[in-house]
């Protein structure tokens, strides 16, 4: 879930998952999702997070000595002097494995793109879904990283728009099993799920502070999109739980922002169907049928009858568009080119999944970005094909997002508003149950003289906000205005109402 692999099957869900056509036969992008089963947690809207206790689920192996620190002073060898086909920049990059288990040898591969100026801007982590999707596939390679990937499959050009402008920026792909995180217990990947995701990025980040002791002390954001709707919350809240037992800062978190996000199951999938039949995908007929006939709730049985008859209809309507971004083409030539097409940051080419595939399946790009250290029998994918049953995942984190409201957290949630799978209306339905009181009526934002989309904020420290022309991805789709989002989101400012903005 975050690229375009956001689906999952859910146990009162039996709408087969659908890929994004961009995706074809690569990798096996999304598989790892098709047998994925969401066990549902009981339900609460009020700050009761017991639910998410990490004494709860993790086994005796996740004790936290076996967490101690032990990987000091490596900083320099993860250094990144320059990868392969990569313009000439003014920033530092880095990339390696920070381990987060010693007994079982898990350990997560990071990408950190600093800023030019980095010792004035904070530490931004960003982290994509799935679950079992890469952060470097997406996040980096093509949403805010500072490169995006030519049609020769070799060759980099510039992201103008990347989000190092506005923070120093860490991608993690997490869990161990997505990407170039691995585990050397190979039962582990069949025992993920929320919890343990959670306390591992939580010791990847202890552990990765002690390599990069400046940052110790930096203001630290989390964000991420789609299934990372689950990822970056309870990761803020295991680092509150952590800080508040020490009494003490840990690690100094002061917001989370999260985009086109999971956040409540019923909502989000009523949502979907809603938006849908309004953008005149699905047919009223099928989502009239959807709407009175399915049951969405946390614990309903398998649908059957006229459920499923309205379920048919819409995935035949759904099935021959990109979901993730309703209006936008499809890749109908996947082959890499000899010499580069000629490429814009303003204008995504549909086929990118299939150029940031064969880069980093280079081996001259694993070992400048020292990754790829066991040596894989098969190729790098950008969603895990290795991850198992996934065991653990609430059905709501609606109470996360209000602890961190009554815990002076800056909490933004993002939509892209042409994006079919987690859309607007799914974001607003969900965000709707919490009955909050609004502080700043919805507007319209501006960026460049025109608008970037709307926005709401509520009381407690919590902003909506719509980004206008953007799928799933929003970054990929409208840089300019994510740039913006981000940068307004890091220093607290509501979004402007002016055109001169």
């Amino acid at each position: 879930m975050g690229s375009k692999t956001i689906c999952w099957v859910l146990f009162f869900f039996s709408v087969s998952c659908l890929l994004a056509q961009t995706h074809g036969s690569v990798g096996k992008v999304g598989k790892a999702l098709d047998f994925l089963f969401k066990p549902k947690l009981k339900e609460s809207l009020g700050v009761d997070t017991s639910a998410f206790e990490v004494s709860n689920v993790v086994d005796e192996a996740d004790k936290v000595d076996n967490h101690v620190p032990v990987e000091v002073g490596l900083k320099d060898k993860d250094r990144i002097v320059r990868l392969p086909g990569q313009p000439q920049v003014n920033f530092s990059q880095y990339g390696g494995y920070v381990t987060v288990n010693k007994e079982a040898g898990r350990a997560l591969y990071y990408y950190l793109t600093e800023a030019e100026n980095s010792k004035d801007l904070p530490l931004l982590l960003w982290l994509n879904g799935g679950p079992g999707c890469s952060s470097l596939a997406y996040g980096a390679m093509q949403e805010l990283g500072p490169f995006r990937v030519l049609s020769d499959g070799k060759t980099l050009f510039t992201n103008e728009f990347a989000w190092n402008k506005a923070a120093n920026v860490l991608f993690l792909e997490s869990p161990a099993g997505v990407g170039f995180s691995y585990s050397n217990r190979t039962s582990d990947y069949n025992t993920s799920g929320d919890s343990r995701t959670a306390l591992d990025s939580y010791w990847f980040v202890i552990n990765w502070l002690e390599r990069f002791p400046e940052y110790k002390n930096r203001d630290f954001y989390i964000s991420g999109e789609s299934y990372a709707g689950h990822y970056v919350p309870q990761l803020a809240h295991t680092i509150l739980q952590h800080n508040k037992k020490a009494n003490k800062t840990l690690i100094n978190l002061k917001g989370i922002i999260i985009g086109n996000a999971v956040i409540n199951d019923d909502t989000d999938e009523k949502g979907m169907y809603d938006y849908l039949a309004t953008h005149v995908i699905i047919s009223e007929e099928a989502n009239n049928k959807i709407q009175k006939y399915c049951d969405f709730s946390p614990n309903a049985a398998k649908p059957t009858g006229q459920c499923n008859e309205g379920y048919n209809s819409a995935s035949i309507s759904m099935d021959p568009i990109d979901i993730y971004n309703i209006y936008g083409p499809l890749c109908h030539n996947s082959n890499l080119t000899v010499q580069p097409k000629k490429a814009s940051i303003l204008d995504i080419d549909p086929c990118s999944d299939y150029y940031v595939y064969a880069y980093l399946n280079r081996p001259d790009v694993q070992e400048a970005m020292h990754a790829n250290v066991t040596k894989l029998t098969h190729d790098w994918e950008p969603c895990s094909d290795i991850i198992g049953k996934w065991i653990d995942s609430p059905s709501t984190i609606i109470p996360l997002l209000r602890e961190f409201m009554a815990n002076g957290i800056r909490v933004w949630v993002f939509s892209g508003d042409t994006d079919g799978r987690v859309p607007v209306t799914s974001t607003k339905y969900s965000l709707n149950k919490m009955m909050l009181p609004v502080e700043t009526a919805w507007y319209p934002w501006f960026v460049d003289r025109e608008v970037g989309g709307y926005t709401q904020k509520y009381k407690g420290d919590l902003t909506f906000a719509t980004v206008r022309g953007a799928g799933h991805q929003v970054p990929s789709y409208q840089p300019l205005r994510a740039l913006s989002l981000i940068s307004h989101f890091l220093s607290g400012k509501p979004l402007p109402y002016s055109r001169s903005s």
